[in-house]
């Protein structure tokens, strides 16, 4: 009996080791087994870049594959009309209801200084896309990204490009995230004029340019006062989770190639964990 209970002890340790392994450093993944007749890819981009440059392994993963599938459909037509709709906050909520007096003025002055234009033209559009409106700030050359070459490619192979979730679902989170938590992260980005947010943006590059997903991941978690840390699950991983059933069924209709977000991958609740626990072959394409 001792001996049982050892063995499983011991089961259950090396059980605990494998879950807790690190992925390896890879944004290409092969996706197989569990009754795929052919192997489909999850792929992990960066949604703004100065090099959106495709590598041969990429090309090849494309080449082997009949169907492009992104986080959305960016060959909706309506998808920018959607878009243009679901940026402004509910209940006729403004950035004067979410701030105090003085932090109001000093948001204020910060988007006139950075955009040119008055808050009274910014004040009713959800905090976040006006955070995201001054990302390409944080790069300092043109934006490229790898979304409009991985759809590009796609094109000239005359194949199909579709979305895991509606543009709708997407901008739904950004209702479900307090708008006085998104509000936050606007005036921390307006007190230091950006300073934050350009040194955390060249970190998440250089863990990008090393394939460093797991480095990613835990950056993620570092900042307990973003609301992209205080809302992970809403963020990140009940969309993951949400994935992993349209992933299952392009993939058994056709070989797919996937491109979402890399801060999507790594994790207990990324895409690739989850797709294990769901039975299928994951591994990295070096």
């Amino acid at each position: 009996m001792k001996k049982t209970v050892y063995v499983l002890l011991m089961w259950l340790a090396s059980f605990g080791m494998i879950q807790a392994q690190e992925l390896e450093n890879s944004l290409l993944w092969e996706i197989s087994g569990n009754g795929l007749t052919k192997s489909s890819f999850l792929y992990g981009t960066i949604h703004m870049t100065c090099d959106a440059s495709l590598d041969e392994a990429i090309i090849n993963a494309m080449d082997n594959t009949s169907l492009l599938v992104l986080e959305l459909d960016m060959d909706d037509s309506s998808m920018q009309m959607e878009m243009m709709k679901g940026v402004y906050m509910k209940d006729g909520n403004t950035i004067k209801d979410l701030v105090n007096e003085e932090d109001y003025a000093t948001i204020s002055e910060f988007l006139k200084v950075q955009t040119g234009m008055s808050i009274d033209m910014l004040g009713n559009i959800k905090p976040f896309f006006i955070t995201a409106m001054l990302y390409p700030k944080l790069l300092g050359c043109p934006v490229q990204s790898y979304e409009e070459v991985l759809m590009k490619v796609a094109h000239e192979q005359e194949e199909e490009v579709l979305g895991l979730e509606t543009i709708q679902e997407q901008l739904n989170v950004f209702d479900e995230i307090p708008y006085k938590d998104q509000a936050i992260d606007l005036l921390r980005s307006a007190k230091d004029n950006l300073a934050y947010d350009k040194e955390s943006f060249n970190k998440m590059l250089q863990l990008y340019d090393a394939e460093n997903i797991e480095g990613l991941d835990a950056m993620m978690k570092e900042d307990k006062n973003l609301s992209t840390t205080k809302h992970r699950d809403k963020m990140l991983d009940d969309r993951n989770k949400n994935w992993i059933s349209k992933i299952e069924d392009f993939s058994k209709k056709q070989p797919t190639f996937y491109g979402v977000g890399a801060a999507h991958l790594a994790g207990e609740n990324g895409v690739i964990k989850l797709l294990r626990k769901a039975g299928y072959t994951v591994k990295a394409v070096n």
